[in-house]
């Protein structure tokens, strides 16, 4: 996987969707959507539903089943008992407000790495920041951000870019997501204190169209981290101001993602024009656009074609 696409902005995608509940703007999924979401077998969770009556999926005019998110949220708080040792048959008793209350005891307490992805993500359909922070800041207190970042925070935002693909969640979703997250790695950046002397220096930025602000932002922070020198020129970057950054700063790396065309301007043409303005500086690049063929990239031009990849370049040039 790229560096760059975490948290895209997914247009919500469902197995099928018929006209009338669309009209009612309605997010609905099919037994396999929940199946994904939950890592629950449909042929279990039918049984669920015949024998504990814990699901009631609604049909169609063509008969055809679907669920809500109620149903969704319901089946993620029965999987999270479930795991927790609860027997089907008594959480098929509960109401509820019960399985929400149980739920809720256990974000209180040190929870496993798959009982954490569970939690996390019913505290994202819920919007509950209290419960969503306390989580995050718990595991970033005893394994520090970077660790958080690979163990915790990628595998969920895994696990939610298939939610959001099939509609499970919406942009008020990402957007809590997104905040909580950029809120995290700019207090652990903030916190490291910069070096006058720090070295090599960058310069990081994303060009217009370009959404992945998260992904900058860790970068900011990993190179901070590393000792590394940083200037941060942020979102929405024109050409004409970043050869000034260029001709200004002349850093020893220039990075971005490129995984959109550039507005109204070749590809091509783009990476020659900053490539008239590099002087020293080596171009790091990663995104979607690496992989076009027709372009020909110039000598001064690094190719970065995974999160490791790049992680692993910064701290061997921080050495």
């Amino acid at each position: 996987m790229y560096f760059a696409p975490y948290l895209n902005l997914l247009t919500p995608l469902t197995h099928y969707k018929e006209t009338a509940l669309a009209a009612l703007n309605m997010v609905v999924y099919s037994i396999k959507d929940l199946e994904s979401l939950s890592g629950v077998k449909a042929h279990t969770i039918r049984i669920w539903e015949k024998r504990y009556k814990l699901m009631e999926p609604k049909r169609t005019k063509t008969n055809i089943r679907y669920y809500t998110d109620d149903d969704l949220r319901k089946l993620l708080n029965v999987c999270f008992l479930y795991k927790k040792g609860y027997k089907i048959s008594k959480i098929g008793e509960m109401c509820q407000d019960t399985i929400k209350d149980k739920v809720s005891h256990y974000s209180k307490l040190n929870l496993s790495f798959e009982d954490q992805l569970d939690a996390l993500l019913l505290f994202i359909l819920e919007l509950d920041s209290y419960n969503f922070n306390k989580v995050l800041d718990q595991h970033i207190q005893q394994k520090g951000l970077e660790e958080t970042m690979n163990e915790l925070i990628y595998p969920l935002l895994d696990k939610l870019s298939v939610a959001w693909m099939t509609g499970s969640f919406l942009h008020v979703h990402e957007s809590f997501v997104a905040q909580v997250i950029k809120s995290k790695i700019l207090t652990a950046t903030e916190a490291i204190q910069a070096k006058r002397t720090a070295k090599p220096s960058y310069i990081i930025y994303l060009p217009p169209s370009e959404k992945q602000e998260l992904s900058l932002l860790y970068l900011h922070y990993m190179l901070k981290a590393s000792s590394c020198k940083v200037i941060n020129l942020g979102c929405d970057i024109n050409l004409s101001d970043l050869t000034f950054a260029l001709d200004t700063c002349k850093p020893d790396f220039l990075f971005t993602i490129l995984n959109e065309e550039i507005f109204n301007l070749p590809m091509q043409s783009y990476i020659d024009q900053i490539n008239e303005h590099l002087g020293s500086t080596q171009m790091l690049l990663t995104g979607y656009q690496t992989l076009n063929p027709k372009i020909q990239w110039p000598e001064k031009v690094k190719i970065l074609q995974s999160l490791t990849q790049t992680l692993e370049f910064i701290k061997k040039q921080a050495k």
